[in-house]
C-alpha cells in the first residue's frame, strides 16, 4: 500500500514566478491496485512521480509504502535507496535500458539491481536460460537475440525490454510514466497488454500516467484526475465509460483555459 500524506511542493519559492503545485495533497493506493493518473500538462502528474522517486524534494509531507518487512518511510530515503522498492518506465524507450549493451547484458544489469558487482562478472551464464524464459513471455523473439545491442531494437522492443527489466525484481511500486506515448498505436496496444499481464501476474501496485483515456479505463482499477495539484476525480475504472470520461476531461480543459486566461 502506498500512502502520501499532506504533500506540499512549490517551485521558485519567494519570487514573482512562485508556483504552488501541491498544497496539502494526500493519496492512498491499495496494494496490487493499478491506478491511472490523468490530467492536463502542469497539473502535477510528473511532479508527483518525481517526488515519489526522490528526484524532487518537497517542503512538507510523508510518503510510505507497506512491504512484507513493514512500512518503509520514503521521505527518509535518498533516491538510490528508494529504487530498491520502486521501478519506473519512462516515455522514452531508451531511458530504461543501456542502448550500447546487449539484451543479455541489460537483463543481467536488471537482475543485479541493488547488488554490488564488477563489470567482468556482470553476466552469470547459469542465468541465461532464465533470461530467455522471461523474454519469451513477450512473444517478440528477443530471447533469440541476446547478443544484439539494444540500440538496434525498435522502440516497441526497447520499451518491452524496459518493462521486463523494471519488473524482474518484483518492485513494491511500478510507475508507468506515459510509457506507450512514443509508440505507434499497434505497438502501444501490444506493450500495454504485456504490461498488464506482468502487473497482474506479480500483483504489483502500479501508478500509470496516461493521456489515452481508453487505456486508462481498460487497463486500470481506479482513475484519478488531477487539476492544479488537487484530485478532481477519483472513481473505479469500471464505473465510467470512455464517452463520459472524455466529457469530463474536456470540461477540465475548458476550466483550465478559463483559469489561466
Amino acid at each position: 500500500m502506498l500512502r502520501i500524506s499532506k504533500l506540499k511542493k512549490s517551485f521558485n519559492i519567494g519570487t514573482e514566478n512562485e508556483i504552488n503545485i501541491f498544497k496539502d495533497f494526500s493519496l492512498t493506493i491499495k496494494k496490487g491496485e493499478t491506478t491511472a493518473i490523468l490530467g492536463y500538462n502542469g497539473c502535477g502528474k510528473s511532479t508527483l512521480f518525481n517526488i515519489i522517486c526522490g528526484v524532487l524534494d518537497c517542503e512538507n509531507g510523508n510518503i510510505s509504502i507497506e512491504t512484507s518487512k513493514g512500512d518503509i518511510p520514503f521521505d527518509r530515503l535518498k533516491e538510490h535507496e528508494r529504487s530498491n522498492y520502486i521501478a519506473r518506465v519512462h516515455q522514452n524507450p531508451s531511458m530504461g535500458v543501456s542502448p550500447s549493451l546487449t539484451i543479455l547484458e541489460n537483463m543481467a544489469l536488471a537482475d543485479k539491481k541493488s547488488s554490488t558487482f564488477g563489470l567482468k562478472k556482470l553476466v552469470n551464464k547459469e542465468k541465461i536460460q532464465t533470461y530467455k524464459d522471461i523474454l519469451n513471455s513477450l512473444d517478440l523473439g528477443l530471447e533469440n537475440k541476446l547478443n544484439t545491442p539494444v540500440k538496434f531494437l525498435s522502440g516497441g522492443q526497447r520499451q518491452s525490454l524496459s518493462l521486463i527489466m523494471a519488473t524482474m525484481k518484483k518492485p513494491e511500486l511500478l510507475l508507468l510514466d506515459e510509457h506507450t506515448a512514443a509508440l505507434d498505436p499497434k505497438t502501444s496496444k501490444v506493450v500495454m497488454e504485456k504490461t498488464m499481464e506482468l502487473v497482474k501476474k506479480n500483483s504489483i501496485t502500479t501508478l500509470m500516467i496516461s493521456h489515452n483515456l481508453r487505456d486508462a479505463i481498460k487497463f486500470s482499477d481506479r482513475i484519478i484526475m488531477l487539476r492544479q495539484g488537487e484530485i478532481s476525480l477519483d472513481i473505479p475504472s469500471e464505473s465510467i465509460s470512455e464517452k463520459e470520461l472524455i466529457k469530463i476531461y474536456t470540461n477540465e480543459a475548458l476550466d483550465e483555459l478559463s483559469f489561466t486566461a
